[in-house]
């Protein structure tokens, strides 16, 4: 049966499907068709899987005309019909793993998707989830899933396996073509099978584990790491802004340093769906065996805080010049959750907008790249322009997300005063009306 799967891979004969086709899996997809594998991408939204078919690309990591291409070639297909999952050899699962209203793990998407999945796939098939989620998921969820639904037994009759994603949305370097990939599947077998398959599309190194429970604790350990260094610089950026000391300047001196130190910077929060999310799936798994994260939890207290901070930081900036915070008028700049993207996934300029309308400020925002985004039901949509004359209405701009496209010179020779959380001015001359986080 192992055999029978690996010269598949080999002589490019394995059908792929792929669950989801957002940010994980769209560009997974793309990169399998074009390594030569028939690549059926499955979506509930049928606005996906019409755009797919008709070759057109809602990505940014991916490149429009290879889409259009693959999909003109038959290499690609998408469709909302989970019974053509009995088609596929490889199954990929990269569906959301959102937190709920108590910030407990939704693993909903994960468990409906294996549910449809169970009904529809044959033996001899082997299923990998993608999706990032809490340690223990691949087995004690997914695999009593596929089990009971289908009446095969993993191992015997299937294979599974968990290879966390890892997506940099707009990271001009490594993409998911180049990016390293590591797999622990339930099994050698299934950890062998699975690795061939992603050997056999990326250009990358693939780092067999030797279960899935380390490889999801891996992609928790990658994602943790970032939260709790991000929030020891915005915890010192909130004690150096006391000590009137420029934290901007304190890391750029410390990474100076060759060893032993890696500079991360402050900023009005996190965004994105793994870095804000990712430990809270760590802490709530943890609970299960009476382990507190304590300083995972902190640091996720830190930066969960920063969006309110900004505030705090935005009405002292404005008393400073006898303007209340109630009444002012405030422009935001930038939504997405980092720079050149159009993603604004848990971005804390969300929530730094809709803490300014809790203090009864007027707020617009502007953002080249997301030109409107909905929130709790409700759609809110950017300015088309700022020039001189729309900067010099406003009471502050706040600089929450650093694109590149934005001419701050402009900005900076027209506006009232800034509040920079992201240190894009730091380069600007004349700062009198600059203030930094």
């Amino acid at each position: 049966m192992k055999e029978e799967l690996l010269n598949k891979i080999h002589k490019k004969e394995l059908i792929v499907g792929v669950v989801g086709l957002g940010y994980v899996g769209l560009p997974l997809a793309v990169e399998k068709a074009k390594a030569g594998f028939k690549t059926i991408g499955f979506d509930i939204q049928p606005e996906k899987v019409d755009m797919v078919n008709k070759g057109q690309n809602y990505i940014g990591d991916v490149v429009g005309s290879d889409l259009k291409k693959l999909v003109e070639n038959g290499m690609f297909r998408a469709t909302n019909n989970f019974d053509f999952i009995k088609e596929a050899d490889f199954v990929a699962i990269c569906v959301p793993t959102p937190l709920d209203k108590h910030q407990q793990p939704d693993i909903s998407y994960i468990k409906s998707s294996a549910q449809a999945i169970a009904r529809h796939f044959k033996r001899n098939t082997i299923i990998v989830l993608e999706s990032t989620t809490y340690p223990g998921t691949t087995t004690e969820l997914i695999m009593p899933i596929l089990e009971n639904g289908s009446g095969l037994k993993c191992g015997e009759d299937f294979y599974l396996a968990f290879s966390p994603e890892r997506v940099d949305p707009g990271n001009l370097i490594y993409k998911t073509k180049n990016t390293p990939k590591v797999v622990g599947g339930v099994g050698k077998d299934a950890t062998e099978i699975a690795a061939a398959m992603y050997r056999a599309v990326l250009d990358s190194d693939i780092r067999e584990v030797s279960s899935p429970e380390v490889a999801e604790m891996e992609k928790i350990l990658e994602n943790t790491y970032r939260n709790v260094n991000i929030a020891l610089v915005n915890e010192l950026a909130m004690l150096c802004e006391k000590m009137d000391i420029d934290v901007w300047e304190v890391i750029d001196a410390a990474k100076t340093k060759p060893y032993g130190f890696q500079a991360f910077y402050p900023g009005p929060g996190l965004g994105g769906h793994c870095i804000p999310l990712d430990p809270y799936y760590l802490s709530w798994k943890a609970r299960e065996f009476g382990f507190h994260t304590s300083m995972i939890e902190n640091s996720m207290m830190i930066n969960d805080k920063m969006p309110e901070y900004c505030v705090e930081r935005a009405s002292k900036i404005l008393n400073n010049f006898k303007k209340p915070l109630n009444g002012s008028c405030i422009l935001v700049l930038g939504v997405a959750y980092k720079a050149d993207i159009d993603d604004y996934r848990e971005s804390p300029a969300i929530s730094v907008i809709k803490e300014l309308k809790k203090h009864k400020a007027y707020v617009e925002y502007y953002d080249p790249w997301v030109k409107s985004y909905r929130d709790e039901g409700t759609m809110y949509y950017s300015l088309d322009k700022i020039d001189g004359w729309i900067v010099s209405k406003y009471d502050l701009i706040i600089i929450t997300t650093a694109h590149s496209n934005v001419d701050y010179e402009m900005v900076q020779k027209n506006a009232k005063i800034i509040f920079d959380t992201k240190n894009v001015m730091k380069d600007i001359i004349n700062r009198e009306n600059i203030e930094v986080l």
